[in-house]
């Protein structure tokens, strides 16, 4: 289960989200796997727990955020960074956004770091900022229309949920991961996920503030403050 897009769109071209994306995927390229040199580069600037516990390879809290451990990881991620980056990154601003960005990824760093701060296995991925971007949507939109594509097995459909659904069970299935699994996460930064989710809550908060808080709510009813997209659904044929 997994979003494709909202039906919340940006009055204005969100170039810190696309730059983002950008440069994730050029660190990827940089990086590719089996490549020795890419996988040097990837050890070097990956996120080590013990490391940063012992005050080591400290650049480490913010180069990790643009490593990837395989070509899903990266496309989930920036999936996720695509159909709610924009939205944020309007209301925010561009170097707001950026530095909301990069502060809810740190966070989300120190989060895994205290579930498993002796851990050796080192920590990639965007996911820790993205899910502050999460939080912080999740706070401005809560009523947001998210389209969800469920696949199981060999069926697949797409459903419409409320954004404060769709983000909620998210973030219920980090918290279930995050004490579920040992401090490693079994390979998943769980807690790296929860706390970028909170962190971006807070951090959004006093953007919301400023836009009327409670009254922002009451008068856009959590729902985008401009027009919802509408997307025209496939129309079924039928053999004459």
């Amino acid at each position: 289960m997994f979003p494709i897009r909202d039906h919340n769109p940006s009055s204005v071209r969100p170039v810190v989200t696309w730059a983002l994306i950008a440069i994730n995927i050029a660190m990827y390229v940089l990086t590719w796997p089996g490549s020795e040199t890419g996988s040097t580069i990837w050890a070097y600037l990956a996120l080590y727990p013990v490391a940063i516990t012992h005050d080591q390879l400290i650049y480490g809290l913010l180069t990790h955020m643009f490593l990837h451990a395989g070509l899903m990881h990266l496309a989930g991620n920036m999936l996720f960074l695509w159909i709610f980056g924009d939205n944020l990154e309007e209301q925010m601003g561009r170097v707001r956004f950026l530095g909301f960005y990069l502060l809810a990824g740190l966070v989300a760093a120190g989060a895994q770091i205290a579930a498993a701060p002796l851990s050796d296995i080192p920590m990639v991925g965007a996911s820790g900022a993205i899910a502050g971007v999460l939080g912080g949507y999740l706070l401005m939109f809560p009523r947001a229309r998210v389209d969800i594509l469920v696949i199981f097995i060999i069926f697949f459909k797409v459903f419409t949920l409320p954004a404060w659904v769709m983000l909620g069970l998210w973030f219920a299935l980090q918290m279930l991961g995050g004490f579920t699994v040992d401090g490693s996460g079994g390979g998943v930064a769980y807690w790296a996920h929860a706390g970028g989710f909170l962190a971006g809550g807070v951090l959004a908060l006093p953007l919301f503030l400023r836009r009327g808080g409670p009254r922002f709510w009451a008068r856009t009813h959590g729902r985008p403050p401009h027009p919802q997209s509408h997307y025209t659904r496939i129309p079924r044929v039928t053999r004459r």
